[in-house]
This record gives structure tokens, sequence and C-alpha cells, in this order.
């Protein structure tokens, strides 16, 4: 009997920008990860090395080693990843309460109407979804 695969652990606040970058450019070297970091706050390359190596051992990253120049890609999705962020933000934060987050997140912020209107479409669907016979 094999073991299920370790889901990764859940990446830093720095780890999760890297990602954000890798999700949005695909597989980069360590010189245009640390490039996109230097744009919205000063890293040194070896420090973006240092966090491309420790994310490549915790599983948040491969390495291609094929070229002199390592390419680092995210070995999670951006959509697995915010789903188990939320879930664990959700739990330890709101517990568990899905309304409690929705009706903080809406009176902290001014929702604009197209916004409104999304989440009148998904509530929509949610109630149609429920009501639906289960086969």
């Amino acid at each position: 009997m094999t073991d299920a695969p370790t889901p990764p652990q859940k990446p830093t606040d720095t780890e999760l920008e890297i990602l954000q970058i890798l999700w949005q450019h695909g597989p980069c070297t360590v010189r245009v990860v640390n490039d996109e970091q230097n744009k919205v706050k000063e890293t040194g390359y070896t420090t973006t090395l240092k966090l491309l190596q420790i994310m490549h051992e915790k599983g948040l990253v491969t390495r291609s080693e094929e070229s002199r120049s390592h390419l680092y890609q995210a070995a999670v999705t951006e959509e697995d990843t915010q789903k188990r962020l939320l879930d664990r933000f959700l739990d330890t934060t709101f517990r568990g309460s899905a309304m409690k987050l929705v009706m903080q997140a809406l009176g902290n912020r001014r929702t604009s109407q197209d916004e409104l209107d999304q989440i009148k479409q998904l509530l929509k669907k949610l109630e149609d979804d429920s009501s639906k016979p289960t086969p």
C-alpha cells in the first residue's frame, strides 16, 4: 500500500509572492524572479536563490537543471493554493463560517456594482444547485 503524497507546506508571505511571479510568468530563472521581486521591494539575488531552494525542498516549486541557469516552476496551482489558504483562514479566523467572512469582507470595503452583480449570480447558482434533487 502506497502512501498518498504529502501536500506541500503552507507558503510564507514571501514564498507566496514568488509563486505569484511564477504563476504569472511561467518557468523562470532566479534572475527573472529576482528582477520581478525588485519591482516591488529590494531583494538580493542570493536571498531569492535561497528562497527558491527552500521552496524546492518544501515541494512548492520544481527545478529544471537541464541548462546552466536552472528554471523554477510552481509545483502547486494558484487555485489549489488559494483554496488551502482560504480554508485555513476561514477555520482559524471565522470558526469555519463563510457567512461571517463574506459579511466582514463586504462590510469593510466598497464593493463595485459589477462585483455585487457577480456575487448575486453566484448566490443564484448556489441556490439553483442546492434545490436540484441529488441522484
